[in-house]
């Protein structure tokens, strides 16, 4: 499912502060974050779901920066496109955010319910689409400056789980105004949080009400007739307006806890 939230252009001497958690089956084929790409190309950094091949959250030497979340429905369609494409698509295209949505726009009715972010550090550019919910226009919305949450519902909708993702965040973010940001401090702060919502919080999606209360957290774990369910990578990405880019994960692998830190400049910033 996912839940992620970021600074926009709102954080002195960062352009992009983005947290994530990626929630998914614990026995679905995954690579933790890695360079990767066609031949000897390795332009995208990021985790690779190796089932339906696409990502969840990635970025590029070039200044781009792509993310997902599902957007929660009772009847998922079993036949359609892999979401982990769209973020994939962008990273590997040559458009820009808002020609990446618009062609995505067109093609949206091929997926179950997706969010989606698209951004260029280096035109300073963010967009949202999202094709959900049922029987309403595909959204398409250019992301402005500032701290934004994105759950399993619309941008910013305020969810228990969101609203205090995003309260911690900004807490955590005035609380060292004037210090050096430690990406992995803030994972291990905010997004590690088993806390669940009250019961009459709850959002109303069609879901059971027993399901709603186990997604309720920041951080997943629950056990499905599938098998274990929830919360196997948590990724913190940080860039600063020199173009420094650190890439933060900590994953799941063989069923211990992991962790790396990827680092790049992005180029022509």
């Amino acid at each position: 499912m996912c839940i992620a939230a970021w600074a926009w252009q709102s954080r002195p001497g960062y352009q992009l502060l983005l947290l994530l958690n990626r929630d998914e089956f614990h026995d679905r084929p995954t690579k933790p974050v890695g360079w990767w790409g066609d031949g000897d190309d390795q332009k995208i950094l990021g985790g690779r779901d190796e089932l339906g091949g696409g990502t969840w959250m990635g970025c590029t030497r070039d200044g781009k920066v792509a993310f997902l979340t599902n957007f929660r429905e009772p009847d998922p369609w079993s036949g359609s496109r892999s979401r982990g494409e769209l973020p994939k698509r962008f990273l590997e295209s040559t458009k820009c955010p808002s020609e990446f949505a618009e062609e995505i726009v067109k093609e949206a009715d091929q997926y179950n319910g997706f969010n989606l972010i698209v951004a260029d550090l280096c035109t300073k550019s963010m967009f949202y689409i999202s094709n959900r919910p049922k029987g309403k226009p595909v959204s398409l919305l250019e992301v402005l400056p500032g701290i934004h949450v994105l759950s399993n519902a619309n941008l910013d909708s305020p969810w228990p789980k969101a609203e205090r993702l995003r309260k911690g965040f900004r807490e955590v973010l005035a609380s060292c105004r004037d210090e050096a940001l430690c990406m992995e401090d803030i994972v291990e702060k905010l997004m590690c949080d088993k806390t669940k919502a009250e019961r009459d919080m709850l959002p109303m999606t069609g879901c059971s009400p027993e399901l709603e209360l186990e997604f309720s957290s920041i951080f997943i774990e629950t056990h499905r007739k599938q098998g274990l369910y929830g919360t196997r990578n948590m990724g913190a990405l940080s860039v600063k307006t020199s173009g420094e880019v650190s890439f933060y994960e900590r994953y799941i692998e063989n069923s211990n806890w992991k962790e790396h830190v990827f680092q790049y400049q992005v180029e022509q910033l």
